[in-house]
C-alpha cells in the first residue's frame, strides 16, 4: 500500500568536529542543533530528518564510524518499496575562506591534504579508493546541483554551485559516500558553509532547513 501514497525522503546529515586552523566548526553546531531547529520550526510535507552525526576530521582512520553511519541508513531499506522511501545522505562542511554557501556537484578520487588531518593523516596525490582508477576519476552526485542551488537563491540565499570540494576531509568523504550511494540506489549531497564569522549563526541553521525544504520537493 505504501508504495501508492507520495514518496517520503529520509534525510540523515553530517558534520564535521573542528580541525587545523577552524578550533570552531560550524558545521558541528549546525548539525548538533538541527533535529531541535527543525521541531519548532516544522519538517517540511514528506521529509523524514533521520540521523544527525558529527564525523572526525579525518580520511582514512575515521572511515570505520563513517561507514557504519552511512550503513545504518540503509540496513531497514526494503528494496521492494524504494519508491516509496528515499535516502539522501546531506554531509556540510566548512571553507573558512568562503563568503557564501556552496553546492558541490562532485568529488573527486584525490587525496591531498594540505595539513595533517585531526588523526595526522597528510595524503600527496594518493587515489581515494584505488580500485576506481587514478586521481584524476570523479563522481557525481545524482541530485539535480543546479535546480537546488537556484531554489535557494530565490529564499535569498547567498548561493553557489561549485565542481571544487577540495582535496581535504570534505572531498574524502564525500567521494566514499558518493560511491556507497551509487552502490545502493540512494543519493549523497555536500554542502559547504562559511565560518559564523562571514555568516551568522542564525542565518545559516535558516538555510539548512530551507535546504532540507528544498530536497523534500525536489524528489
Amino acid at each position: 500500500m505504501g508504495s501508492e501514497g507520495p514518496s517520503v525522503v529520509t534525510v540523515h546529515v553530517t558534520g564535521f568536529k573542528k580541525f587545523h586552523g577552524v578550533a570552531e566548526n560550524p558545521t558541528e553546531t549546525i548539525v548538533s542543533n538541527l533535529k531541535g531547529y527543525m521541531q519548532k520550526k516544522g519538517l517540511p510535507k514528506g521529509l523524514v530528518l533521520g540521523s544527525c552525526s558529527i564525523l572526525e576530521t579525518a580520511g582514512h582512520g575515521a572511515l570505520a564510524p563513517l561507514y557504519q553511519i552511512l550503513e545504518s541508513a540503509v540496513a531497514g531499506l526494503d528494496p521492494e518499496s524504494s519508491n516509496s522511501c528515499r535516502v539522501i545522505w546531506l554531509h556540510f562542511g566548512v571553507n573558512s575562506g568562503a563568503t557564501r554557501f556552496a553546492i558541490e556537484h562532485q568529488a573527486v578520487n584525490e587525496a591531498t591534504f594540505r595539513c595533517p588531518d585531526e588523526l595526522g593523516w597528510k595524503p600527496q596525490k594518493l587515489p581515494i579508493i584505488p580500485s576506481d582508477g587514478g586521481i584524476s576519476r570523479t563522481r557525481e552526485t545524482s541530485l539535480p546541483v543546479d535546480e537546488i542551488t537556484k531554489a535557494l537563491a530565490k529564499m535569498g540565499y547567498e548561493v553557489m554551485t561549485s565542481d571544487d570540494a577540495g582535496r581535504f576531509v570534505c572531498n574524502y568523504v564525500y567521494y566514499h559516500s558518493l560511491r556507497f550511494a551509487e552502490q545502493h540506489g540512494i543519493k549523497s549531497l555536500f554542502v559547504h558553509v562559511p565560518l559564523f564569522l562571514t555568516i551568522e549563526e542564525e542565518t545559516q541553521m535558516q538555510f539548512a532547513a530551507s535546504l532540507l525544504e528544498v530536497l523534500a520537493s525536489s524528489n
